[in-house]
């Protein structure tokens, strides 16, 4: 939490570079600054200054400096910036001097976007969309951490919540005056059921999206699965274009999982190579066996390889979420209705990819989902609960209240609002420092 002391923290990457970012924020802004710089620039325009050592006037650096004043600011305090040579030595004296000043130190992980809630610049689901748009590898998962920093679901759950609270206020004034002969309860409760139905119908088309959003930052999962010499991990290979895993005549050669990331059309694929499906007696191929299993369990494709020099086994057809892929293609001939592929060749490699793309996509969709995390999920769902207990038929106003409460509350814990210390630690503790 923000105890009002005054932080500090590189806001740009480590190592070697031709700029490094300081970042500053707090009550002390302004005095630190002046400390380093011995004036402050004018608000809002980077200013060059010789930045010096506060005790014995020794040069640090030539830098660029903006000074923020509050509350238009990121974090909604006084705010500033260092523009430094990015040589470590250059920064790392830089940050001691600024460790010296009293009731300055160094910032936490995600201590800059705590501020920002805290004083009512963003809302939760936007700084989630600020660490999803650093974390982003694909132009999908681009595009949907863009979103939720632009606001997307925060003024979405705003709008549910504000429409809840007027509800509340109207079952709250209709339980102050219930002894009022002239108030029609009947006509009071269906207008307030209407509503209270618009609402968990909007928040349920929502929640009936198949997890788009969070399978999209976490990656579309595709699985090699067959038994031992069946191409595994050649074709893992050929597909990520480098040598990712041991490819041996020998059976059981790979023993554990083997994991690539690709991005296929702006979105993130993860090709797992697994295990080869057989009876052994070897305890450890049979834990990579398991393994294989449960992976397969919690895949969202399956690639059931045969090699084009075995027979194929109808009883061995895949059920849903798996297509059967034929291997080593370029020794025989091709099964109609089949991806063939051989990984010699590269035959049917780009028809492959093809397929897994336009599968993602399907699944995945192009960033446009309005739920991206579980959290999100877990606070709708408790709150289209609650508004499901209200429309489905009389109860007393009392419990009719209590449900409109526990309503407003979940979408409060969605935006941030509400009971969410604890969570708001776990969540800041995994941003970058500086962030």
């Amino acid at each position: 939490m923000n105890d009002g002391t005054t932080i500090f923290a590189p806001a740009s990457g480590f190592g070697r570079a031709a700029v490094a970012v300081i970042r500053i924020s707090g009550p002390a802004t302004a005095d630190l600054v002046t400390s380093v710089a011995k004036r402050l620039p004018p608000p809002r325009r980077l200013s060059l200054r010789i930045l010096r050592e506060p005790t014995t006037g020794e040069p640090l650096d030539s830098a660029l400096v903006a000074w923020m004043p509050g509350p238009a600011t990121f974090t909604g305090e006084d705010m500033a910036e260092l523009h430094l040579h990015g040589g470590l030595a250059v920064r790392s004296a830089v940050m001691a001097a600024l460790a010296a000043h009293p009731g300055c130190h160094i910032a936490e992980p995600g201590a800059f976007s705590r501020r920002a809630v805290e004083n009512g610049r963003m809302d939760l689901t936007a700084v989630e969309g600020a660490a999803d748009l650093i974390d982003a590898e694909t132009e999908a998962q681009r595009r949907q951490a863009l979103r939720q920093l632009d606001g997307v679901l925060g003024r979405k759950v705003a709008d549910w919540r504000d429409r809840l609270i007027d509800l509340l206020a109207g079952a709250e004034a209709a339980l102050d005056f219930a002894d009022e002969g002239d108030v029609d309860d009947s006509a009071l409760d269906a207008a307030l059921h209407a509503k209270a139905r618009a609402i968990r119908d909007d928040i349920d088309h929502a929640l009936a999206d198949s997890r788009r959003g969070e399978r999209l930052r976490e990656g579309y999962v595709v699985v090699l699965s067959g038994p031992p010499n069946a191409g595994k991990s050649t074709l893992l290979n050929a597909l990520s274009q480098r040598d990712a895993a041991i490819v041996s005549a020998i059976p059981g050669t790979t023993r554990d999982l083997i994991e690539i990331r690709c991005d296929l059309g702006g979105l993130p694929v993860i090709i797992v190579d697994t295990a080869g499906l057989r009876d052994t007696t070897d305890p450890v191929e049979a834990e990579g066996i398991r393994r294989t299993r449960n992976r397969m369990d919690q895949a969202d494709l399956i690639l059931a390889l045969q090699p084009n020099d075995e027979p194929h086994d109808p009883a061995n057809d895949p059920p849903d979420r798996t297509i059967r892929v034929q291997t080593k293609s370029d020794l025989g001939v091709a099964v109609n209705g089949v991806l063939a592929v051989s990984a010699l060749t590269g035959a049917g490699i780009d028809d492959l990819l093809r397929f897994i793309e336009a599968r993602a996509e399907q699944a995945l969709g192009g960033g446009d989902a309005l739920i991206t995390r579980e959290r999100h999920r877990d606070g709708l769902t408790r709150c289209s609960h609650h508004l499901s207990r209200i429309v489905s038929g009389p109860a007393l106003p009392e419990l009719l209240a209590e449900d409109l409460r526990l309503a407003v509350r979940a979408l409060g814990e969605v935006a941030g609002r509400v009971g969410v210390e604890d969570m708001l630690d776990r969540l800041f503790s995994g941003f970058c420092i500086g962030k």
